[in-house]
């Protein structure tokens, strides 16, 4: 008797470790069986064009391996997703300095097919009329960001928060060349940060591209709904433009030639320092980039002008409204298939 007592109280004392393994063994399935369902899915993007837009219709899925997903700091799924962009061939300025996505819209797609975010919903609290909003990319939120600087939405949308590092090693890589990487949601290219030294330039050297984007000195102001504390980079409002500091203007973005606009136009870069993924659309984004329902108050006035260059004068085509050039009625926003 007195042997079978020890027994029992072995058994009980190793109990905590047969929980953990089981847990940690279903943990280790689960992730198993997540990471075969995403390889199951394959990258599918079809470019075209119609009229005066270029059309982007993808599942959403990336043309490299992602991240396994759920994982800490994001419990969502990446499913594939059913998108139809729509960029203007001939992108138009907005005059007033371009407008901001306001976490409403997509900001821009990949050449793959994936869309691109600029901030984050999560805010100060848990509330977003705090006027204090995290970033994804400066490390102070765990948002659960993959090697790819992307994450999942819950609706399974997987999207880029920053320098989408898989498809730019699919492309080559920009060591030797400037890339093209996406499309704004204006029709202006997208670029790594590398461009040229001389903007205008095609045989000047590479070089990487400065955001004029600087960290703010001081504490934030102090309130009763706000974070208080010294501006450290956690919030978007923690920075501000300074106009001459980099190489880029409040857009992230210049006027310069690359390889598939030799003649030159306004694009954008993808840089390594805030703010990442522009904030601002040098033109007139299209609706088909709204997420759900157009923004309050709609977007920037806009005329016509070549690639980067507004013109003197002009209104839009038929007078016609942010995403509905020529006459053409807007498209439904994009809704990730549930």
């Amino acid at each position: 008797m007195e042997g079978l007592t020890l027994v029992r109280v072995a058994s009980w004392a190793r109990l905590p470790q047969l929980v953990w393994l089981c847990a940690f063994t279903a943990a280790v399935c689960l992730a198993a069986r997540d990471v075969a369902a995403q390889a199951e899915f394959e990258n599918k993007v079809r470019i075209s064009e119609e009229g005066q837009f270029r059309i982007i219709e993808s599942n959403g899925w990336p043309d490299h391996a992602p991240g396994a997903f759920p994982r800490r700091g994001n419990p969502n799924r990446a499913t594939p997703q059913q998108y139809r962009f729509r960029v203007p061939l001939n992108p138009v300025i907005a005059p007033d300095g371009g407008g901001s996505p306001l976490g409403r819209w997509f900001w821009g797609v990949a050449l793959n097919g994936v869309p691109f975010e600029a901030g984050t919903a999560e805010a100060w609290n848990n509330n977003p009329r705090s006027g204090w909003h995290y970033e994804a990319a400066t490390g102070f939120l765990d948002l659960g960001l993959d090697e790819h600087h992307a994450h999942v939405q819950p609706s399974g949308a997987y999207h880029y928060h920053a320098m989408p590092t898989g498809l730019l090693q699919r492309r080559g890589g920009d060591a030797g060349r400037m890339v093209q990487i996406a499309w704004a949601a204006d029709g202006f290219p997208v670029y790594s940060d590398r461009a040229h030294r001389r903007a205008e330039d095609a045989g000047s050297e590479l070089t990487v591209m400065r955001s004029s984007y600087v960290l703010k000195k001081g504490a934030r102001p102090a309130s009763a709904g706000g974070p208080g504390g010294n501006y450290d980079g956690r919030f978007t409002e923690d920075f501000e433009y300074a106009p001459g500091s980099g190489d880029l203007d409040a857009c992230n973005g210049r006027f310069g030639v690359t390889p598939e606009f030799p003649g030159g136009t306004y694009y954008y870069c993808i840089t390594s320092a805030f703010p990442f993924v522009p904030r601002k659309w040098h033109g007139t984004p299209d609706q088909s980039f709204v997420k759900a329902g157009p923004p309050p108050g709609g977007v920037p006035g806009q005329r016509p002008g070549p690639p980067g260059r507004p013109s003197p004068s002009g209104q839009n085509p038929q007078g016609a409204p942010p995403g509905a050039q020529n006459g053409a009625p807007p498209p439904p926003p994009n809704r990730p298939v549930k």
